[in-house]
This record gives C-alpha cells, structure tokens and sequence, in this order.
C-alpha cells in the first residue's frame, strides 16, 4: 500500500504464470482474475492493469497469444479495469499475467496480518485447481474435473471484496502459489496468532481428491512444506491425500477471511450468493506452540 492522502492509497500487485489449461482464451481470463484478486482480497477496487508475457520466436502460432490477450481483456473490461500498456519478452514457454493497480482508503486495507484471537476463518472456494492442472497436462483429469475447475478459477473475487468491506474485514488473503496452508500460515505468523483449520470443513473441487489419490502434485507439494519448515501440525486422522491438497498451489484462488464470530454467519450468508462453496474452516487463537494446525 502506498499513501497517496489521508482518504486515498494505492495497492499494486505483479503475477504471471505458464498455461494451466489447454484453452488460450480461458488461459487469459484466469491470469486476469489471478492477478486482479490480489487487489480484490485487500478490499481494494483494480483501475487500472499492465499486461506482461513470454512468447516463443517460433514454433507457436502468434494466434494465441491474441487469443489469450483477447481473454485477459474480457475480464478486465467485465470489471472495469483499463489496460494502459505492457512488456513482452521473448522466451521457450508461454508466460502470462498483469500488474494491477488499485485504490482503497488506508483505514480500510485488508491485511494478511490482521487476524485476531476469538475470530472465525472462512475460506470463499474449493481448493484443488493445481492437482488438477496437472492431471489435465497427463491426460487423467476428466472433462468434467477440467471444466469444473476453471469455473471456480474464474469466479471473481469482485463480490468477496465488496462482502468484506461491508462487514469491516481487516484480515484477509487470496490463496494462491503457497496453497492453502502456506497463506494461513502467513495471515498467522503476521498476526502473531495460531490458526486452527478443521479439514473436514474445507471444500474441495469434484475430482482433486482423485488427483491427489493418483498423485497428479506439483513442485509445490513440496516447496510450499519447506516453506512453513516445522512450524505447523496435522492431526493423525489426515490422509496423505488430504495433506497434498493442503498445499496444493492454488490459481485464481478464494479468499481465506478472519472475522469476529458475530459477523461470521452474516458474512458467510453473503458469500454464499456468490461463492456456493463458501464455509467457516477454522478458528484464530491465542499464538501456540505452532502458527498453523489443523484437525
């Protein structure tokens, strides 16, 4: 955030990433949402965007990349972002994002370390997009796995940004590279806080227990546990599966909210309109022996 006047600051964010699914159109569309909802989930409003990409000299039909730029624009048009520009850089694989730059009240900003003792976290949607992309690129992931991930990639993080600042969220995250464990992991050690994840209560997508089953993981499987170290605790009763799924790296991923639990179910309920997934998975607690647990 950077302080422009009393009732004004401005958010900036940067991401860019390789195809995760096969359609160049639908490819620039979650790019777009990936990089916008890094502004969305500090309850920030995205004005304006900065395409950045990677593209072979040869090889690769310069279609789509216009197809993939064509998706991206859709989405900031739909949300009424302006694109002022971009870089393109020549490379051996296809890479593609935004910068995005928001305006938010400074007394309003979302952070990932304002997580208090006694609240209730809530996670906006189901988590498996990454075991899934990569069951796509193997030829194991179905059809119907692949099309319902890529709906809840492209589920906007617009409405969450908007539920929040109407109840005055003042801890929040998007999950996204880290996984789920490696943001609440973060919002926690931030906060100075333990958070306690209950896995029975986190919503998954059709198919990505099946993945992880089929051990369709990622590198991030195991560089996002390096990245929390020792600092967390699984209770015995969670299957290998489960635990691969919580640090799944997530793309255009929901919003992991910490609000006070007089406000949980009015918030959720709001949600809920939007985000069919949504659910309370856990609760903040005085800082234990370890930041992050889950039962």
């Amino acid at each position: 955030m950077y302080k422009l006047r009393d009732d004004l600051a401005i958010v900036q964010t940067l991401d860019f990433f390789t195809p995760i699914v096969d359609d160049p159109f639908d490819y620039g569309r979650i790019a777009a949402l990936n990089s916008i909802n890094d502004v969305w989930a500090m309850g920030g409003t995205p004005i304006t965007a900065m395409a950045i990409t990677a593209f072979p000299k040869k090889g690769v039909d310069f279609e789509i990349l216009a197809e993939i730029m064509r998706g991206g624009l859709s989405i900031l048009i739909e949300n009424g972002v302006t694109l002022v520009g971009g870089h393109s850089v020549q490379s051996n694989e296809i890479m593609f994002g935004y910068s995005v730059t928001g305006v938010i009240h400074p007394d309003e900003v979302a952070a990932n370390a304002g997580a208090k003792p006694g609240d209730v976290v809530i996670l906006t949607k189901p988590i498996g997009t990454g075991v899934i992309s990569t069951g796509i690129k193997f030829g194991k992931a179905t059809k119907e796995m692949a099309e319902t991930s890529v709906k809840v990639m492209l589920t906007a993080g617009r409405k969450a940004a908007e539920a929040m600042r109407e109840f005055g969220v003042r801890g929040a995250t998007d999950i996204t590279g880290f996984g789920l464990m490696g943001h609440a992991w973060e919002v926690a050690k931030g906060s100075g806080v333990t958070i306690e994840l209950n896995a029975k209560r986190i919503p998954l997508i059709d198919g990505a227990y099946e993945m992880a089953r089929r051990k369709m993981l990622t590198q991030g499987d195991k560089t996002n546990r390096e990245y929390i170290g020792n600092d967390f605790l699984l209770d015995t009763d969670i299957t290998k599966e489960m635990a691969s799924l919580l640090f799944d790296p997530q793309t255009a991923g929901g919003m992991l909210i910490s609000i006070a639990p007089d406000k949980a179910d009015a918030l959720l309920a709001r949600l809920k309109e939007t985000y069919a997934n949504a659910a309370i998975i856990g609760r903040v607690t005085e800082k234990a022996a370890r930041s992050l647990v889950v039962i």
